[in-house]
């Protein structure tokens, strides 16, 4: 049996316990479903309380109960939802009553989505940002899903694919026409307008994206210096919240410790490194050597020097990789002796908080420059930049070839239009397909 004659179903709400949970049911046994469990189909699209029953007759839970006979609906299938008490025991029975039902079956990770992409709902770029959306921890994260989800990166994909397609047709007229004198050059000058045009659109969106991709995973700031200079104490000053172990001796952190923050809409990840120094201990040995290797693939790292130490921060680099820009950070003034460090340091108090302000500003000065402006971000993966560059190089080889033969150019305009094709998830993307929707929750 084909998965899309089978009827699937999950929780779509939060994991219980919970005031209210709502269970989705999708597909041609989502009436029988209602019909088994609440008695009869209530009118579509309006909510209606039911008392839910098992097959054996026992009540479950008095519900509410909403019918969407497809195809308007999110998946393109006839949908019914079960809006429940939220306590497992009663998701357990209603869960149980609809599984045995025949052609049920739970639903896989994304697989409502799968199948809304699948009816023409939404297109590959829109499942993307659903993704996104989900999973946006900040508002800009929320904002740039949103916006992916309202087709931005996909309508445009679409207008430029038809025009693409259109310029296509005119060149190939002018292979059929090609023994009546004048007519293919008639037909190529505006073909070469289009391609010339769409070149250049393409372009400034791959040129103006920056660092948009990385919004989704955010931007990742390294704490790094010598032992006992402080480090901790700034993880937790920045996280405002104790997630690190503080304490006098040094060693005490033997390995890298991550924390999530939201920096004015901006997520960074900070991570507090081992102390950097010379040891025989084979375990701070090992936390050194992380503590290197996380340093060096950071994208902006805070060196810790204690009061008017010396700023090494070379100490970190173990190999030829460059890293990202270093910052030194000049911690314990509040214990005195350190006076104005050179311009672009930092002087704070971890333990009091003292210059942490003027410290986070800069980060989130960095954070808006290592993004660029994202408002207006078309591109958000790298599955679409690479997609939207094939085209551009496509259209870019065509106008070089279209001198040369029509035929020639034509075949670059078909490779152009199959990579939007690919990008919005209408041509040959079936490989692509699981690797999107597993990263979905259930219910999804």
């Amino acid at each position: 049996m084909h998965s899309r004659d089978q009827t699937i179903f999950a929780l779509s709400s939060g994991r219980p316990p919970s005031a209210i949970a709502i269970v989705r049911v999708s597909g041609p046994q989502a009436g029988q479903a209602v019909m088994t469990l609440a008695g009869k189909l209530p009118a579509p699209r309006q909510a209606s309380r039911r008392l839910l029953h098992d097959g054996a007759g026992q009540p479950i839970d008095d519900a509410v109960v909403l019918w969407f006979p497809g195809p308007g609906t999110a998946t393109g299938e006839d949908v019914a939802e079960f809006h429940v008490h939220g306590g497992r025991a009663v998701l357990a029975a209603l869960l149980a009553a609809i599984s045995i039902i025949p052609n049920t079956r739970a639903a896989e990770p994304g697989e409502f989505t799968r199948r809304a992409f699948e009816s023409g709902k939404l297109d590959l770029t829109e499942a993307e940002g659903l993704d996104d959306l989900i999973h946006a921890d900040t508002d800009r994260q929320r904002r740039q899903a949103l916006r992916q989800l309202q087709g931005l990166l996909g309508d445009r994909a679409r207008d430029w694919r038809e025009r693409i397609i259109e310029a296509s047709a005119l060149i190939e007229a002018g292979i059929d026409f090609s023994d009546e004198g004048d007519v293919p050059a008639e037909l190529r000058a505006p073909a070469v307008k289009a391609i010339k045009s769409l070149h250049a659109e393409i372009t400034k969106v791959l040129a103006a994206q920056g660092h948009s991709e990385r919004l989704r995973d955010g931007m990742v700031v390294a704490i790094a210096g010598e032992p006992n200079v402080g480090k901790s104490t700034l993880m937790n000053q920045l996280a405002r919240r104790e997630v690190a172990i503080v304490s006098p001796h040094a060693g005490t952190t033997r390995d890298v410790i991550e924390v999530q923050l939201d920096l004015d809409g901006y997520p960074v990840t900070v991570i507090d490194t081992a102390g950097i120094r010379e040891t025989d201990d084979p375990v701070e040995q090992e936390g050194v050597r992380r503590a290197r290797a996380r340093a060096e693939d950071a994208d902006l790292v805070l060196w810790l020097v204690e009061g008017e130490g010396a700023a090494n921060p070379d100490a970190m680099r173990s190999g030829d990789l460059p890293g990202g820009p270093i910052w030194v950070v000049r911690n314990k003034i509040d214990l005195g002796g350190a006076s104005a460090g050179p311009s672009g340091e930092f002087q704070i108090s971890a333990s009091r908080g003292d210059g942490i302000p003027a410290l986070v500003e800069a980060l989130v000065g960095f954070a808006a420059d290592f993004f660029g402006t994202t408002e207006g971000a078309l591109v958000t993966r790298a599955r679409q930049r690479d997609l939207l560059s094939r085209a551009s190089e496509s259209l870019r080889q065509s106008l070089e070839l279209v001198e040369e033969g029509e035929e020639l150019a034509a075949e670059e305009l078909r490779a152009a239009a199959y990579a939007l094709g690919r990008l919005l998830g209408r041509v040959d993307v079936e490989d692509v397909l699981g690797a999107i929707f597993q990263k979905f929750c259930i219910g999804k």
